[in-house]
């Protein structure tokens, strides 16, 4: 998959000889080109242009982020990978098949979630029942019966906060949740989900890049000039998976700490420097951790799973099989 390098303080990137310079505070730290595949900038970074040609001759992906954790884009080299009758028929099902393919990532969404949800239910978190009840039963019945994206979309709202209503029984005390704020977010437990949603995101970016998709044409999320709105929909089914798996074992195992991992100002709280770097550690441990594919017969890491997620998406496209996302319950 080739290795994702994690840039956490102000500094200057540059290329040297055949190689990538990272210079903070008159020292510099060289990162070797074989092998990167993509680098995140944390922090505010200077990059020239000779770095861009450099690393896009070599197909490498930079996420860049602003002081406060808040994703500002993405510089992607020239597609890599071109195909303009993928490209044709992804429109076609776009136009043809969206309500379909919406309606299954978001009931992907919500199998993800009872599985989840039934973790803790055996775990003696008795009061979650209701909720796995509602999803198995009352939500399994309404996406069938959806038929435009407006309903699709306010019934993944609905699921996604009775979910955020359990952490109340979930989590340690300390990480008190009122409700889902995203911009700022406004405490520690809306920090992680900002932080983890936005890392699950532009890593699902460098997997698409790695398929002929195009990042633009999406079902379940509108198709937007100002982001790239395909890698939330394949995002969406990881994320109880990846992201609030991490969360969840990093409250309760008490590695995160409210008093000791985030910064908080007046309207905003976001992670400091060492908050995000063991939540990136836990995260990275997420995503190279293996199970094994029922079909494939091997092991394979969630970080590919995501990957076969978007090779689904295209035997949808062109072979017109129903697109039908990860399961953490069927492994696949």
């Amino acid at each position: 998959m080739g290795t994702t390098r994690y840039i956490m303080s102000m500094g200057e990137l540059s290329r040297k000889d055949h190689s990538l310079c990272y210079r903070k505070n008159d020292k510099n730290i060289y990162i070797p080109i074989e092998n990167t595949k993509e680098i995140y900038c944390l922090n505010e970074v200077s990059i020239n242009s000779k770095l861009l040609d450099f690393i896009s001759a070599h197909h490498i992906i930079i996420h860049f982020f602003n002081y406060y954790g808040n994703y500002s884009g993405t510089f992607y080299p020239r597609e890599q990978f071109n195909s303009g009758r993928l490209l044709i028929k992804q429109v076609e099902k776009h136009t043809n098949q969206r309500i379909e393919i919406a309606q299954n990532i978001v009931n992907g969404i919500g199998e993800n979630l009872y599985e989840i949800l039934y973790h803790y239910y055996k775990h003696g978190k008795k009061e979650v029942k209701g909720t796995i009840d509602w999803i198995q039963s009352e939500f399994s019945n309404k996406i069938l019966q959806t038929n435009d994206i407006y309903s699709i979309m306010s019934l993944e709202g609905e699921l996604w906060q009775r979910f955020y209503n359990m952490f109340q029984y979930i989590l340690i005390e300390e990480f008190i949740f009122q409700k889902r704020v995203k911009r700022p977010p406004d405490n520690p437990i809306n920090a992680l989900i900002s932080f983890g949603n936005t890392l699950l995101y532009t890593k699902t970016i460098s997997m698409i890049y790695q398929t002929h998709l195009d990042q633009r044409i999406s079902f379940l999320h509108e198709p937007s000039e100002r982001r790239f709105s395909l890698s939330l929909d394949i995002s969406e089914v990881f994320k109880p998976v990846i992201v609030f798996k991490t969360i969840f074992e990093l409250i309760n195992n008490k590695k995160i700490k409210v008093d000791k991992h985030f910064e908080k100002k007046l309207n905003y709280c976001i992670l400091n420097e060492e908050g995000k770097r063991l939540f990136i550690e836990a995260f990275e441990e997420r995503l190279s951790s293996t199970f094994v594919h029922p079909k494939l017969k091997r092991k394979i890491t969630y970080q590919t799973a995501i990957k076969l997620d978007c090779y689904k998406l295209i035997k949808c496209i062109l072979e017109d099989q129903a697109f039908i996302p990860f399961s953490l319950k069927r492994g696949m």
